[in-house]
This record gives C-alpha cells, structure tokens and sequence, in this order.
C-alpha cells in the first residue's frame, strides 16, 4: 500500500454511536477525514449517486474482484454483497486524508489478514442493558429486529478482547469523553495528515 496517513478502522455493535464520533471528527478537521466509498450489488436508493453513497455494481463482478484480491474486506448480507476495494482507500490516502472504514468485526479480521495499515478502534457500550436502551430508546425498530441486533452485538462484544486485532477500546459512556479519548489515541495521524495537505 502507498504511503499517506494510515487508515482508522472503527468497529462496535448497532447503536454504541460510532457515527456520532465519526461525524465529531469530521466536524471538527473537515479536510483531514475522508470516507472510502464500499461497493454493492443492491440497487441505489433514491437519492444515491454512484460512486459517492456507494459503487453500485453485481454481484458477480465483486466475487470476480474478491478473487482477484482487489477487497479488503467483503461480506453477504441478506443475499447483496458489500466490501471496501484497496482502491477506495488508496484514492482517499491519495488526497493525503486519513481513510475512515466503519465495518464489522469480520471486516476487521479480513482487514488484519490483508495488513492493511490501519489504526483499529474498537467503540463499546457501557453495558448491553445500556445498548439495549439505546437500541429501543431509538424507536425505529421492530422487536425482532432489536433482538437480532442484541445478539449481534453480544458476539462483536466479545471480539474485542480478541488477541491482536483491535488496537485500542474505547467504552462510549459519555460522548465527549469518548471522543477526547478518540482524538488522543490518533493525534500522531492528524499531524501526519495535516503536514501532507500543507
């Protein structure tokens, strides 16, 4: 992989509120964070442009660019395909940003395995009773669908002690807390990447 700021890779269950952060620090060093744009094969939404929401694609030619090695990490779900291209994060460096990847636990490992150089941050709930209360607390879902967050939550939960694969756990208890302890742990990226846009 090219140089430029290493990437941020940042995991944790539905609800723990790692877009919150992550809009935080967009907020706050609006040129230094870019977003790597994922590819699917669902069809875009309305309002979806291709190319900035997602690389709409088939599914065929991501199994066909997986093969290849040309992900660094992909997944099935509910039968469309999802992954991050080297490329995606390769045009953000590229800019001299600081590449922020939002995926799951088992983006993360695929990530390690293809050693992409990366800071990996694991967000994690105060407690699942809390989770819990901030899943319903958000009224959007139905029960079946908040019990099957819940479990997936309790196993990305449990991956975070997994040896070697996060760098660091921040606890999201009180947002600013979180977020100051965020900022901290990626100071040397930010002064990286401000010196490379200077």
């Amino acid at each position: 992989m090219t140089r430029g700021p290493s990437a941020i890779v940042i995991a944790g269950p539905s609800g723990v509120g790692k877009g919150t952060l992550i809009e935080k620090l967009r907020q706050e060093f609006p040129t230094l964070f870019g977003f790597s744009v994922s590819h699917t094969s669902r069809a875009p939404r309305p309002g979806e442009e291709n190319g900035k929401h997602y690389h709409f694609t088939t599914a065929e030619q991501i199994e066909s660019d997986v093969a290849k090695g040309k992900f660094i990490e992909h997944a099935e779900v509910h039968g469309r395909h999802y992954g991050t291209s080297v490329a995606a994060v390769e045009t953000v460096r590229e800019q001299g940003k600081i590449c922020i990847l939002d995926i799951d636990v088992q983006g993360c490992r695929a990530a390690r395995a293809k050693e992409l150089v990366a800071k990996y941050v694991f967000i994690a709930p105060p407690s699942v009773e809390e989770l819990e209360k901030r899943l319903r607390g958000r009224g959007t879902e139905e029960e079946a669908a908040i019990v099957t967050r819940l479990g997936n939550a309790m196993r990305e939960i449990q991956a975070k002690d997994e040896k070697g694969l996060f760098d660091a756990v921040i606890v999201n208890d009180q947002l600013d807390k979180a977020y100051a302890e965020l900022k901290e742990l990626i100071k040397g990226d930010v002064e990286e990447a401000i010196k490379a846009q200077a």
